[in-house]
């Protein structure tokens, strides 16, 4: 009987250790695991908020599919490497189709808590000193 009620507890236990993890998370990507999409590399970065493609083909667009079968937004990339900031997204779940022309790599952003745009680079000029421009002499020819 006491051996139940410890198995019962380290149960509880680790179900409610499982639920604190996912919490801590801003961003989740659920990738796709299909054979075809392998040539598409879809990842986040580090400090995961942004969205990296790439593949050796051209990726031809980026677009989201909302719950009513509408596109939240549509990209034209054109090219093998994308960045994508994820601070363009609002909390929750969003369906993403990268184009490989025939293909289309289906994945999954879940966005849980919003993320913070990056504050813009504040550029440090150096002061200009106003110089006084030198007298130019002329001469009169004969």
């Amino acid at each position: 009987m006491k051996n139940l009620i410890r198995i019962f507890l380290i149960v509880i236990l680790i179900f409610l250790l499982s639920f604190t993890l996912k919490a801590q998370e801003r961003i989740k990507l659920e990738k796709n695991r299909n054979i075809q999409a392998k040539n598409l590399i879809h990842k986040l970065n580090e400090t995961k908020d942004t969205l990296i493609l790439q593949s050796d083909q051209k990726i031809n667009y980026l677009y989201s599919i909302n719950k009513d079968y509408g596109r939240d937004f549509e990209i034209n990339v054109d090219t093998t490497y994308f960045e994508f900031p994820l601070n363009k997204l609002a909390i929750g779940k969003h369906v993403l189709v990268a184009v490989q022309s025939p293909k289309r790599i289906v994945f999954v952003v879940k966005v849980f808590e919003e993320i913070p745009s990056p504050e813009p680079v504040k550029l440090v000029q150096n002061e200009s000193v106003a110089i006084e421009p030198k007298g130019v002499v002329t001469t009169k020819s004969h």
